[in-house]
Parts: C-alpha cells; structure tokens; sequence
C-alpha cells in the first residue's frame, strides 16, 4: 500500500489535491476508506483529473456500512454525468453517511445537477452543504435545485452556486433553502466553459516596465529591445530588471488570463505592489522573495518563489523557445496555478498559500515577446 494511504487510518482528515493521482489510485484509496481500522471523516481530492472511472469506487466506498466519511471534496476532478450518476446512488444508500458534497469547477451544467435531484428528494440523504460553484448551472438547473429541495426541506443546509448563472431562479431557491445560499459573482459569463468562465481582461502599466522593454498593441505586447526606450523616471519603474507589472491588481475572486510568450526565457508570474523596484537586489525579481510567485520558462521550466525551484516535467512544459501559458489565480482559496494551453491544457504547477494583498500579473523577459491574449 502506498505510504500516503497508511495514514487513513489513524487519520481524520486527508487532503490529495494537486497530486496528480491517475483515476487507478482510488482502488486503493476507496479499498481503505471501507476497512475496519479506517477513522477518515474527511477526503480531498481536489484538483486531479480522476474522472468517471475514478470517482466510481469512492462512491462504492460511501454505501459501505464501515465507511464513515462525513465530507468528500470533489472539486474539479473532471467529473462526468456518469459520475454523478453513481454519486446520486451512494447518496442515496441508507448507510451513506456524507454530510458535505464538493463538486465545485466540474462541467456538470443542469443535466448534472438534474441527474443529482433525486437523491436530494432522498429520505436517506444526509446531505446538509452542496457546492456547486463554477459548475455551469443556468435558470433551469437551479429550479431543479428548487423542486428537489421542495420535497425534502428538512435536509440541506448550505448550497453554494457561486460562479453561475441562476438567473430568477435565486428567488425559487431563496423561498425554499433557509439558511446558507451563495450566489454570488454569478452573471452570462459563468457559462463559458472550463476555466475561460473566470477571463479577466489584463493591461500592462507603462510606468513600471523597464527601459529595455518596449510596449506595443495597447499595452498587451511587451518586448525585450537592446536600446533603452525613452520612459520618463518613475517610482514604480523597474530599474535593474527587464520586468514589467499589469496595471490590474487582482483579489477576493477567481481570475484566469492567458499569455503567450517567445524567446530564450521568460518569467510568467504575480507579485504584490510593494515588490521593490529598483536595485539589483532579490527582493525586485519575481520569483525570488515572499511576494512574488513565477514560472520560468525557456530551457528547463521551473516554478519559483521565495528563491526556491520547483523543477517542471519537460513533458508537461511548452516547447523551448515559445508557448501559450494559461494561469488560474483562485484567491480567497490562496492557489494560484499555471496551464500549458499550447495544445489543450495541462497543469504545470499549482502554489497554496494565503494571499494577503492584491495581486499584479508580472513578466520577465530576457529575450523575445511576452503578448496577453484576447479571451
């Protein structure tokens, strides 16, 4: 058995997201949440592109009358109507203790949460908080909510549709759950799909872009040039480093952007506005102090912060020499994740920390072009 796993059993809470898990590793991991030493009342599984086949033997798990999970966090781990299918059953059975559901940024839309209903209506279900939030649920997923809950009222507790688009659906649903309903930062936008839901539009300041960088098309291109360019001094310029800042300081929600970059090296990343400007020192470099956070890329790829390196898989990374870089910054849940999106998407990185400040989308560039895309 895998060390992680070992300590389900002495353990009440155990926490697996962003660690890459193929679906075959939750044989193993439902086999111990349903043996008789396990103590576990809550799993996260956040983050891991585990899919139908598996979230199939959890859910086999829930239904065991030995399993005593009370709260699973499912949040986007590419889940799937078949999925939720097997979900609704688990919940459903008499011996399904689960009190807290997370199915948050997963494509469910409202064929999913309809296919989720029926164990809302559920005697059995013990379900008191549900998350769906950034799930894609429109007017008519959330009537369904409404229906279901209708039927049941005695049950659920907390719903969060945070990150959709339930339209007057809220009033349905506000007449009927009495406690905790979230329903913000929801709008149009909600629908697109995956991460695109979240697009933020990004500028670049011009007052902090170092000499050697030139700005084109709007402040959306930034290139690394050998003559200086004639900025004005300002306090907020990079003196020593070829970096420059967006003007666009983000907190207290989900942001996602996409940057494309060519050239030997570039360094795509946030910082807090205090990150100091002048100087050769590490304290102005992203990704080499406590208030910025970088990926390098162009050679080997690395994650940087605080000085300390993380080294990519060279089969996850872009190519050498240019790339699409998505970046995903949820943060009031302090992530900050970053995608190659050159052919699909696949995760580079993820940090976990707790963000304090707002944060400024950064770039350095050593050579060649950095351009913020359209979304």
């Amino acid at each position: 058995m895998p060390l992680a796993l070992i300590i389900f059993y002495s353990s009440l809470f155990c926490r697996f997201c962003f660690c890459n898990l193929p679906p075959a590793s939750c044989e193993a991991v439902a086999s111990t949440l349903h043996s008789a030493g396990s103590q576990l009342t809550e799993l996260d599984l956040s983050s891991n592109a585990l899919g139908d086949s598996g979230v199939k033997p959890i859910c086999r798990a829930l239904a065991s009358p030995r399993c005593g999970l009370l709260t699973l966090i499912l949040s986007n781990v590419s889940l799937g109507h078949l999925g939720v299918r097997q979900l609704r059953d688990a919940l459903c059975s008499e011996h399904c203790r689960l009190q807290t559901l997370d199915l948050s940024n997963n494509e469910l839309g409202d064929c999913g949460v309809e296919l989720l209903c029926p164990a809302l209506r559920n005697k059995d279900c013990k379900l008191r908080t549900l998350r769906l939030s950034g799930c894609g649920v429109t007017e008519a997923g959330c009537a369904s909510l409404a229906s279901a809950l209708r039927s049941n009222p005695s049950h659920l507790r907390e719903l969060d549709l945070s990150y959709n688009h339930p339209g007057d659906s809220v009033k349905l649903l506000s007449d009927v759950l009495q406690d905790k309903l979230n329903v913000q930062n929801g709008g149009k936008c909600r629908n697109k799909p995956g991460l695109q839901k979240y697009a933020c539009p990004i500028t670049l300041e011009p007052n902090t872009a170092n000499k050697h960088l030139s700005l084109s098309k709007g402040n959306r291109i930034i290139k690394r040039v050998k003559k200086e360019c004639l900025y004005p001094e300002h306090p907020h310029r990079f003196g020593y480093y070829n970096q420059a800042l967006c003007r666009e300081g983000l907190s207290g929600s989900r942001f996602y952007w996409e940057v494309e970059w060519s050239g030997r090296q570039a360094h795509i990343g946030v910082a807090y506005q205090e990150i100091v400007r002048k100087g050769a020192g590490d304290d102005s470099c992203l990704g080499q102090n406590d208030i910025s956070w970088s990926l390098r890329f162009g050679g080997e790829c690395c994650a940087w912060h605080r000085k300390e390196s993380t080294v990519i898989p060279s089969s996850s990374a872009p190519a050498s020499d240019s790339g699409r870089v998505g970046v995903y910054l949820d943060w009031p849940a302090g992530t900050l994740s970053f995608y190659n999106v050159s052919d699909g998407r696949t995760h580079l990185h993820t940090f976990c920390t707790t963000f304090t400040q707002p944060l400024y989308p950064g770039f350095r560039v050593m050579t060649g072009s950095v351009t913020l895309c359209s979304l």
